[in-house]
């Protein structure tokens, strides 16, 4: 596939990622190499991309535990000390091998590292592929509210290997799918309807529709690098999705991936445009329909409305103490800074729960 060229750095895809990576590498003067993993992508993506890599460099793993909630500055505190120990040094070069956690934390290690060393992403997973990787955006969570702290920063270099999704559970790829569904709701009808037919989708589709969504979210990050205006309309979905998933982030039964949790967001947000933006009623329907298909559903008691609520007053979305919510005039045409009363937001729950 062609490499995708954005305003700051280039997103490589399948066997020509790695003949990139080691151009870069030779055509700059690293002191070392780190690569940054976590206790999943070490054992099964690792061993596959050292094989790839071609340099005299010395190359330090550093190890953390997988998992949401390892996405944290204490982590950050580990990797720092980790980095100054080992003498990384300001012409250090850093590699995530991983998923969005991964990706979003050792961009934001790295950034902030001696003032900021090079790093390059290699998202592991299909949410990382589509989303985490792309964008600039580094950071952490602060206890259970999500990406509080960080920076927006572009990568070196993304590099793309479809052939790590192999490595993943069908409840990852699902995970992934989430974003891709939202970058078609957001900006195309037809790109959505062809995601919706997945019975009907190959690999090679699947290879070609991340490409897709690639360029989906390249478009409208150059647009709007921080996020003053189009590049909201990315967080559809994420207003109420993000307050569910931080709810349950450590619930026994019922802990959500990321896109789990934004796909439930996005039937709430897409019932809410029902009712505020006229959003057709019979799509709206059929979004919640297509989507409980692939991701089933959940009960979220009455109980739990209140404290998901009080959650979004953290969003970082915010401003002047307002919620704001991005909503859909129809497929593709979305509207950004929508204020929502509390009594609409527990009638999306309820009809979510229906």
């Amino acid at each position: 596939m062609t490499p995708i060229q954005t305003q700051d750095y280039s997103i490589q895809f399948n066997d020509d990622c790695y003949t990139a990576l080691n151009k870069y590498i030779n055509q700059h003067s690293f002191s070392n190499i780190f690569i940054l993993v976590d206790s999943n992508t070490s054992e099964h993506c690792l061993p596959i991309f050292l094989r790839q890599l071609e340099t005299d460099l010395t190359i330090e793993i550093i190890e953390i535990e997988a998992g949401e909630q390892n996405k944290t500055i204490e982590t950050c505190s580990g990797v720092w000390q980790t980095l100054s120990e080992l003498r990384a040094d300001r012409k250090t070069l850093m590699l995530n091998l991983g998923g969005g956690v991964v990706t979003d934390l050792g961009g934001f290690v790295a950034c902030t590292y001696q003032r900021g060393i090079k790093f390059i992403n290699i998202p592991t997973t299909l949410l990382s592929m589509v989303d985490a990787s792309i964008g600039g955006k580094n950071g952490v969570d602060l206890g259970n509210i999500k990406n509080q702290v960080g920076i927006i920063k572009t990568p070196n270099m993304v590099l793309i290997d479809t052939n790590y999704l192999e490595t993943l559970s069908s409840r990852e790829m699902r995970s992934g799918l989430a974003e891709m569904l939202k970058h078609g709701l957001i900006r195309d009808e037809l790109y959505y309807n062809k995601l919706s037919a997945l019975s009907n989708l190959t690999l090679e589709d699947l290879d070609q529709l991340i490409y897709d969504s690639v360029l989906i979210k390249k478009d409208i990050v150059e647009q709007d690098p921080t996020e003053q205006n189009l590049r909201k309309s990315l967080n559809f979905g994420h207003t109420l999705g993000h307050a569910i998933e931080s709810y349950y982030l450590n619930h026994e039964t019922k802990s959500l991936l990321h896109g789990e949790a934004i796909a439930i967001g996005m039937i709430l947000e897409t019932y809410l445009s029902s009712q505020l933006l006229n959003f057709p009623t019979e799509k709206t329907k059929s979004i919640k329909e297509n989507t409980l298909k692939v991701y089933g559903k959940i009960d979220i008691p009455e109980k739990d409305y209140a404290p998901i609520i009080e959650l979004m007053k953290f969003d970082k979305k915010n401003e002047k103490g307002t919620i704001n919510f991005v909503l859909l005039n129809t497929i593709g045409n979305p509207e950004i800074n929508c204020v929502i009363p509390n009594d609409l937001l527990i009638k999306s729950l309820n009809f979510y729960n229906e």
